[in-house]
């Protein structure tokens, strides 16, 4: 189904794939409100969905992207540990991936979420300060410095 090993065995060894054919199943297509082919929705265990991205994109953005919502159906799931573990390997594996600073945002949430401690957020401002300084993430979290 995909072409990069490194793609299809990490969403096998990590989720169920299910493929729609737009013009096959129609109904399914429109179901999950997909505007555009191929769109990825990871979904949690009960099926909601917890993250969604359009178009084809590189392997390592592609596999950052999965990582990316493993860690949001975690966070939403109160798995605070997990999710910010995912988060920060996001960051560290594909640092150059769009993933990567929504990751790096997230990382601070997760740790404050599961320590209680503020200066996780203080923390994370700082690194924005350093790293991913015009995105939008970095905005979001200037609050905390």
């Amino acid at each position: 189904m995909f072409p990069d090993e490194r793609v299809s065995g990490y969403i096998h060894e990590h989720f169920v794939p299910v493929k729609i054919h737009v013009k096959e199943q129609p109904q399914a297509f429109a179901r999950f409100g997909a505007q555009w082919t191929p769109t990825e929705i990871i979904l949690d265990p009960n099926a909601t969905e917890r993250h969604r991205f359009e178009g084809f994109l590189p392997a390592d953005d592609f596999l950052a992207q999965l990582k990316l919502g493993m860690a949001k159906s975690a966070f939403a799931q109160n798995r605070f540990d997990e999710a910010e573990k995912l988060y920060r390997e996001v960051v560290d594996q594909y640092p150059n991936s769009d993933a990567a600073q929504e990751a790096l945002y997230w990382a601070g949430v997760a740790q404050y979420k599961r320590t209680g401690d503020a200066g996780a957020l203080n923390e994370t401002a700082r690194a924005f300060q350093s790293r991913y300084t015009d995105s939008s993430w970095a905005k979001r979290a200037s609050v905390w410095a």
